[in-house]
């Protein structure tokens, strides 16, 4: 087995040692304040987790959805946000407004995300194919944030034959990003196939001067060592890996600092725990919403994530997923085989796993890279959470 040097360097992010290098990566409808307390409880508060993706249009306006969305627990420490634009302009008064009223500690950029509704306006993981509008747009950026570092999250490129990774990383560098993540897949892809290990080492071959974190297809703790190992990135990024698994921060924080080890399934949690991280989670739901029943309606998505592998029948999984209250749901996991351990192969892919997809893009997108003059203010979302 792949182990990491005991002499790897610390990973930092502008004043902020990440460490383990682990980040949790924004996810919409999953990344809010509860979920990332659960994933902070398992790691002893290590590492860096960020919010939901917030539109500065909408921070900006200030959309009461994303004035809640921004709310940080006290014990949340650096403050991460992830934000979403593709008007110079807009995002430099996102940023500023975060900087002015001390809105959090580190600023992350979307130029990943791959939903229809995002790319079709040319944002997300379509913007940096228009070359100066990526760099227009990390410049107001990062001359609005002051002493708080900017990072950028992206993907390789639109599709196979339009690639924009690299160029990216090297507008990131001259424009004063502080690091850059890379998704190895393209927007086409979606999130099926297979995450290109190869094109992280090669970003980080290519931008030696800051640091290049690694993202796609990290599902335990022995996923994220072998990806630092084999591509030399100085961190990674976990998103659908976490999905019904908070405790896999957990289990990055032992596999990092005692890298001669590995989890086994014996010392995973079996159903038991898994029923009671459950609870909690729409607990805290709750609690941030202020009324219960919506936090386990909102928790209902989670279910599937939570119970893959477990031997729980249709009809009661059905139940599980329709619950409306703490006690329902309690009761309803009382019923379960709570005796069983973790089963084998759970680990694999959860969430979302369409690929091979049409991307959507703004007519005629593709003509010249060079040419931003069909983007406006107005390709601006007006709300938060992707």
């Amino acid at each position: 087995m792949t182990t990491l040097a005991p002499s790897r360097p610390l990973l930092r992010i502008g004043p902020h040692t990440v460490e383990p290098p682990v980040v949790l990566a924004p996810m919409a409808g999953i990344t809010n304040a509860p979920f990332r307390t659960l994933c902070r409880e398992f790691s002893g508060g290590k590492g860096l987790f960020v919010s939901e993706m917030i539109t500065t249009r909408a921070l900006v306006e200030r959309n009461e959805k994303t004035m809640q969305l921004i709310q940080f627990d006290a014990s949340e420490t650096p403050r991460s946000i992830q934000l979403y634009g593709v008007d110079p302009v807009t995002v430099g008064k996102a940023v500023r407004m975060i900087v002015d009223e001390d809105l959090a500690d580190h600023i992350d950029l979307n130029f990943g995300c791959p939903v229809p509704k995002v790319t079709r306006k040319g944002g997300g993981s379509a913007l940096p194919y228009k070359r100066p509008l990526l760099r227009a747009i990390l410049r107001e950026a990062v001359s609005q944030a002051g002493d708080l570092p900017v990072t950028i999250k992206m993907r390789k490129g639109i599709d196979d034959d339009h690639m924009t990774y690299l160029d990216a990383g090297r507008i990131a560098v001259e424009e004063g990003i502080t690091a850059v993540a890379l998704h190895g897949r393209t927007t086409a892809q979606h999130y099926g196939g297979t995450a290109d290990w190869d094109a992280i080492a090669r970003l980080k071959e290519h931008v030696p001067e800051i640091p290049v974190l690694g993202n796609g297809d990290i599902w335990c703790a022995a996923d994220a060592r072998r990806m630092m190992a084999e591509t030399g990135c100085d961190g990674v990024v976990v998103g659908r890996g976490c999905l019904g698994r908070p405790w896999l921060f957990g289990d990055l924080v032992r596999a990092f600092e005692s890298p001669e080890t590995e989890r086994t399934s014996g010392a995973a949690p079996g159903l038991r725990e898994v029923a009671e991280v459950m609870l909690r989670h729409a607990t805290l739901l709750g609690e941030w919403i202020g009324d219960e029943a919506r936090g386990v309606i909102d928790f209902r998505k989670h279910v599937a994530w939570y119970l893959k592998g477990f031997s729980v029948g249709s009809e009661m999984r059905r139940k599980l997923a329709v619950t409306s209250s703490l006690a329902e749901l309690g009761g309803q996991l009382q019923e379960l085989d709570l005796d069983q351990p973790w089963p084998d192969g759970a680990d694999g892919p959860r969430g979302r796993t369409s690929g091979n997809n049409r991307v959507a893009l703004p007519d005629g997108w593709l003509k010249d890279p060079y040419d931003c003059a069909g983007v406006s203010a107005e390709a601006e979302l007006d709300t938060s959470g992707g």
